[in-house]
């Protein structure tokens, strides 16, 4: 009777292993064949001396999935079984290569490499001989074991174990064993008559290389070729997106090689993901990548573009869409939350510049956009220089505008998992996907996200192009790029210049001294600022309780209350160390606001609410003084195209001498802010939110009074300014009619009252050729144009009295312009980033640049 092998109550290995013990050869035919399962036969095979007779003979039939075999049987024209030589010597080279894969799947271990060796020794000893059968499929599972028995020569194990550790001894299977010895003789004329058929093909010394070159080889591969094995495996989308797309005509010889690269590359990720960040640092033309990357999906795929971009680039990308005639639409980001919901049609691709500006998910241009990308399933291009901030959120934040938090990215925060023991312990804890962008999310580990970003963002610097693509000048010794017609664009050196004023303390006419005295200091040290704070001032029992709608408003002014008045303090001291003018101008508005308050508390009518936004307190986002700003009237989101129609004080103030007539008075505030407070409540209604002066207690009026005469002491103190005693403007002036009279300059601040003082008085110093761009010029680009017609390529249009040879800006122009005909940045006042101080001089460190250095002076603080 035959035993019955399951490997649940018999299992097949030991059996067949004791039968190996007492045998001198043996013939195996299965349908798979497991490298490192060897290991569980080879000791015994090793004790034979090989070659015929004395041997293992081991037939695989087998070799395609039974997915790819279900595809044959049901393609079109049934199964064309017919072979040919070349047929049959690349399905070997097919199976030499699936064997080979096999090698790499797990994590090598110390008995793995010894077994394999030993299977590499014994197929070239001629112990173990290896034939594929080609003919047709063979599902066949067949052990012979010949042994010197005159009664019971041959003993068979026939059913469906594969010779695998997996089909010998783990997984179910169904096995008998053959004894009987007609049976057993009628096995092995079966499977002599496919050993020797034509087409089955040995491959024991293709097997024997494959070990002898992979991870198991007993001589150590070369570190340096791990590195080439590492580096062609992280390079593959990168080498698949070089050979995947073209660039469009229409760009000719306009890109460097450093450009075309990026921009493939970007091709495959936004194909391919959905969407890329073009990251690569100031300088080295992201703008025009972008454009070229637009351009290759117009042409290949037929899509349109919608472009957003700050409001200063809008004419800069309607230029390119114009050079370069792409179907696309210009759209500035402070219109996206009135166009993108239904007026806006589909378009396929989006690209966003400066998408670090849109880090928060919850800010209504953020939504708007994303959900138009959602809607539409948009493809999404992101331009930034500096995508990352102060967390990695920030990273993620612009990726979840094209991903859903639980897509599957392929991708898992490998550091962060194995912190914490593994996947279980992750799902147990966040209960997300594991490789989805909320996962990501909550790892803090750089590399995790280093992982994530290397599939969505193409990103180098500038010590890459040097070492990769810059040629060396034998003569200078420095690095270049050259463009299509022969000239050089040189890499300049950076070099720091300080520059300092003198403040005479003990001097009562030296203003910067009054300015910077404990007097100054202390008094805005001390202020409440209580309109920033107003959800501290709430009355606990007003006489008539707030309706739903000034509810609402309330939460709202308790949430920002502490942030705010934060925020403001450290305004007025940048403003304070900018320069006096915008200072003192600043003081008599935040006065001014504060009476038209105690107006209206003082006469039980509405207070007006401006704009709440912390934003409008940093100066990457505005540049106007914050209290014009609040009188806007709008949301955190409000319309930047809107003009100030603020019947405060005018921003021209700035630009002459601080007026010692007008506002100098408790009456002569009291008397403007009535007059303020009449054109708010009629012409300017709806530009506000109004609440109650009976919801607030009586501090409130307390504390506006208090911070108010604090103030107007501070603008007795000081007295008019002077710009005849303004060392600080001296020493800019000396630098642009003395130091650098023939040369551009292109002069930074933070703020717009700032540029329009400098420009007035340089004016007014017979300086020629000064303007000022902020966030209420009307075309920033525009004034780059003139400022900078070569880099632009506008020479030809440009009128030379048209040319500027000093621009004073904000920092609207500290992102996405070319003025590089200009090698002298100036920063008036200290921006309180240092990435704000690069992206300044990335606007004139660029490609094109001719000059050999780029002077960066810094007035340092007082």
């Amino acid at each position: 009777m035959p035993r019955i092998f399951d490997n649940i109550q018999t299992a097949l290995l030991p059996a067949l292993r004791d039968t190996l013990a007492v045998a001198e050869r043996a013939d195996f035919c299965v349908g798979y064949f497991n490298l490192r399962g060897w290991r569980s036969l080879s000791d015994i095979v090793n004790g034979w001396t090989g070659g015929a007779g004395h041997g293992c003979r081991l037939l695989i039939g087998m070799h395609v999935a039974p997915s790819e075999e279900l595809r044959r049987r049901l393609r079109v024209g049934g199964v064309d079984d017919a072979l040919d030589n070349p047929t049959a010597l690349r399905e070997k080279r097919r199976i030499a290569e699936e064997f080979r894969e096999q090698l790499t799947y797990g994590a090598p271990t110390n008995a793995d490499e010894t077994a394999l060796r030993q299977l590499s020794a014994q197929l070239r000893a001629g112990q173990l001989t290896v034939k594929v059968y080609l003919r047709h499929l063979l599902h066949a599972k067949l052990y012979l074991l010949y042994r010197q028995d005159p009664i019971n020569p041959v003993i068979a194990y026939l059913g469906s174990s594969n010779l695998t550790l997996a089909g010998l001894a783990h997984q179910g299977e169904l096995n008998i064993d053959v004894l009987d010895g007609d049976a057993c003789i009628k096995l092995v004329h079966w499977f002599e008559e496919r050993w020797r058929d034509r087409w089955c093909l040995d491959i024991s010394q293709e097997l024997a290389a494959i070990i002898d070159e992979s991870w198991v080889r007993e001589k150590p591969i070369p570190p340096y070729q791990i590195y080439l094995k590492i580096a062609y495996h992280l390079a593959q989308e990168a080498r698949l997106g070089l050979a995947e797309f073209q660039i469009p005509k229409a760009f000719g010889d306009t890109l460097f090689d450093f450009q075309i690269a990026a921009v493939k590359i970007a091709a495959h990720h936004l194909n391919k993901r959905g969407g890329v960040l073009i990251g690569d640092v100031v300088g080295l033309g992201k703008s025009l990548m972008a454009t070229a990357l637009a351009k290759i999906f117009e042409d290949d795929y037929h899509t349109e573009t919608l472009m957003i971009c700050p409001k200063n680039l809008v004419a800069m990308w309607e230029d390119y869409v114009h050079t370069y005639r792409l179907r696309a639409k210009v759209l500035s980001l402070s219109r996206v939350i009135n166009e993108l919901p239904e007026k806006t049609r589909r378009y396929r691709v989006v690209l966003i510049d400066e998408s670090h500006n849109l880090r928060n998910k919850e800010g209504q241009r953020y939504r708007a956009i994303r959900d138009y990308i959602e809607r539409n399933d948009s493809l999404c291009i992101l331009l930034s220089a500096t995508p990352y901030n102060k967390t990695w959120l920030d990273l993620s934040a612009q990726l979840a505008l094209f991903l859903r938090d639980d897509a599957d990215l392929g991708v898992r925060p490998e550091k962060y998992l194995a912190t914490l023991g593994g996947e279980a312990e992750f799902m147990r804890r966040h209960q997300c996907p594991v490789r989805s962008l909320a996962a990501f999310e909550k790892s803090p580990d750089p590399d995790d996200w280093r992982d994530l970003m290397r599939r969505y963002m193409v990103r180098r610097t500038r010590g890459f192009i040097l070492q990769n693509y810059a040629h060396n000048d034998p003569e200078t010794q420095r690095k270049y790029l050259r463009f299509a017609d022969g000239r050089k664009s040189c890499f300049p050196a950076r070099l720091p210049r300080n520059v300092r004023f003198t403040i005479n303390d003990a001097d009562p006419a030296d203003p910067y001294g009054r300015l910077y005295s404990p007097q100054v200091v202390d008094t805005l040290n001390a202020l409440t600022l209580p309109r920033y704070g107003l959800g501290n001032y709430l009355a606990s029992r007003p006489k008539s309780a707030p309706t739903a709608q000034q509810a609402a408003m309330i939460n709202g002014l308790s949430r920002a209350g502490s942030r705010l008045m934060g925020f403001c303090r450290t305004n007025l001291f940048k403003r304070l160390e900018s320069a006096g003018p915008a200072f003192l101008l600043s003081i008599e508005r935040h006065i001014l606001r504060n009476f038209v308050f105690l107006h209206a508390l003082e006469n039980a009518l509405e207070l007006p609410l401006g704009t709440q936004g912390a934003e409008l307190l940093d100066s990457r986002y505005a540049d106007e003084d914050a209290e014009e700003a609040l009188d806007a009237g709008d949301d955190e989101d409000a319309d930047e195209d809107e003009e100030d129609r603020s019947p405060a004080l005018s921003s021209s103030d700035s630009g002459t001498a601080h007026r010692g007539s007008r506002l100098r008075s408790e009456a002569d505030f009291r008397a403007r802010a009535a007059e303020v407070y009449a054109v708010y409540a009629s012409a300017g209604a709806k530009r506000f939110k109004w609440l109650p002066g009976a919801l607030f207690n009586k501090r409130l009026a307390e504390h506006l009074r208090r911070d108010a005469q604090a103030l107007i002491a501070v603008l007795d103190f000081c007295g008019p300014w002077n710009p005849a005693q303004d060392a600080k403007l001296a020493e800019l002036h000396q630098l642009a009619v003395k130091r650098h009279a023939q040369e551009k300059l292109l002069i930074f601040t933070q703020f717009a009252d700032t540029a329009r003082y400098l420009k007035n008085q340089l004016m007014a110093l017979g300086v020629p050729g000064v303007e000022t761009a902020t966030g209420k010029s009307l075309n920033p680009t525009e004034l780059a144009w003139r400022f900078a017609p070569d880099a632009n390529g506008k020479r030809a249009q440009m009128a030379d009295a048209a040319e500027l040879r000093i621009l004073i800006a904000t920092d609207v122009l500290s992102e996405g312009q070319n003025l590089q005909d200009c090698a002298i940045v100036v920063n008036y006042d200290l921006p309180w980033a240092i990435i704000r101080l690069i992206q300044r001089a990335g606007r004139v460190d660029r490609i094109g640049q001719q000059s050999e250095r780029i002077l960066c002076y810094s007035f340092m603080p007082a």
